[in-house]
């Protein structure tokens, strides 16, 4: 019977690969079959996993070491969330890329996730060490379209439990001057997701487009573009070259165009919402990449309602008068009754403000 079963094992790995069965060395009372596939199965259950390992995303979770098939990734200007780290991965099953879109999300296919892990090193002045992991949401494209779920890192971090209602917790960390920093870091209930990620009627991913991917990543096989990557590992399909796609600047590039990098900050931080199709629609104020009317991104644009959230101030965006623009008000605010974005921080970005700050300096 063991004879039997360990051949049947040794045939499956011929049809399925090496790498999906292994065969344990041990007797078969005890055999363990080990797996460096994602489980397709879980990812496309209507319920979410309570446990983040279910999905066999990682090889090992605490070290964010990806499973086969899942690739890391980043954005140019990434989205600010209380300074923490952020590890970003990206899977889709075999055979199926995603579509290209030179403005939007690229139209992943059902089965696909988008995982990003929060973490805060001990002491951003070495920031590869004494790592801990606070949360892992994953977008999941299930066949009724997108979901949402956050994962919140146990305490030894082996595992990650889901939290559908959030959570907050108390983080600190030392930040590069050397001072201590205390937080308490908001998880997000599933509706807080939904208030950023809806985009007309649908919901929606914001980061993986093509302007905020075209750019060289470090992978573990050499540096490369990330769309040519993309394209060329199966994730991707109907991309143009690098050169002829879309680009934006990281917003602390000093040797890209001080406009270029503020409008960056504003897409990626802001846009979600302010644009047409967004929640923040009714406000006029659009802040997409694309936008080129200087009025819709808040040149002596006045606010349509008067209320607190604009401080008392006239425009949006006063040229040269950073201090009387309210758009520097609402983002150098904490109060949640005056503070943007309105989810996703409890503390001020002061590298973003002061870039803006300097932009808007410039404006005539």
């Amino acid at each position: 019977m063991r004879v039997l079963l360990l051949t049947f094992l040794m045939l499956a790995a011929l049809m399925f690969g090496a790498s999906t069965l292994a065969v344990a060395a041990t007797p078969i009372t005890a055999a363990v079959l080990t797996t460096t596939a994602v489980n397709d199965a879980a990812l496309l259950t209507p319920r979410p996993a309570r446990k983040l390992s279910a999905y066999n995303l990682f090889k090992d979770g605490p070290a964010q070491v990806p499973n086969d098939r899942v690739y890391p990734y980043d954005l140019a200007t990434p989205l600010f969330t209380d300074y923490a780290h952020k590890y970003r991965f990206v899977y889709v099953p075999g055979g199926k890329p995603a579509a290209y879109n030179d403005r939007e999300a690229f139209e992943f296919p059902v089965g696909s996730v988008l995982v990003k892990t929060f973490a805060y090193p001990a002491d951003f002045r070495q920031p590869d060490e004494n790592i801990r992991l606070i949360e892992t949401r994953l977008l999941i494209h299930g066949e009724k379209g997108w979901s949402a779920w956050a994962y919140v890192w146990n305490e030894d971090m082996t595992d990650a439990d889901l939290k559908v209602a959030g959570k907050v917790l108390p983080v600190s960390w030392v930040d590069e001057l050397g001072e201590k920093r205390d937080i308490q870091y908001v998880v997000p209930n599933r509706n807080q997701c939904k208030g950023c990620h809806v985009i007309g009627h649908e919901f929606s991913p914001i980061g993986p487009k093509a302007r905020n991917l075209n750019f060289t990543y470090d992978y573990a096989g050499g540096s490369e573009n990330q769309l040519a990557f993309w394209a060329s590992h199966g994730l991707l399909d109907g991309a143009p070259a690098p050169e002829d796609a879309p680009s934006v600047p990281r917003f602390d590039d000093t040797s890209a165009p001080l406009e270029d990098r503020a409008r960056a900050y504003l897409d990626v931080n802001c846009a979600h919402c302010h644009r047409a199709e967004g929640p923040g629609s009714t406000s006029g104020l659009f802040l997409t990449w694309w936008e080129t009317n200087k009025t819709a991104w808040g040149y002596l644009k006045r606010p349509v309602a008067a209320g607190r959230g604009s401080g008392g101030l006239m425009y949006d965006i006063d040229p040269g008068k950073p201090d009387q623009s309210i758009l520097i008000y609402r983002l150098n605010s904490t109060d949640p009754g005056v503070m943007m974005p309105e989810v996703g921080r409890t503390t001020i970005h002061e590298e973003g403000v002061a870039l803006l700050k300097e932009w808007i300096k410039t404006i005539e």
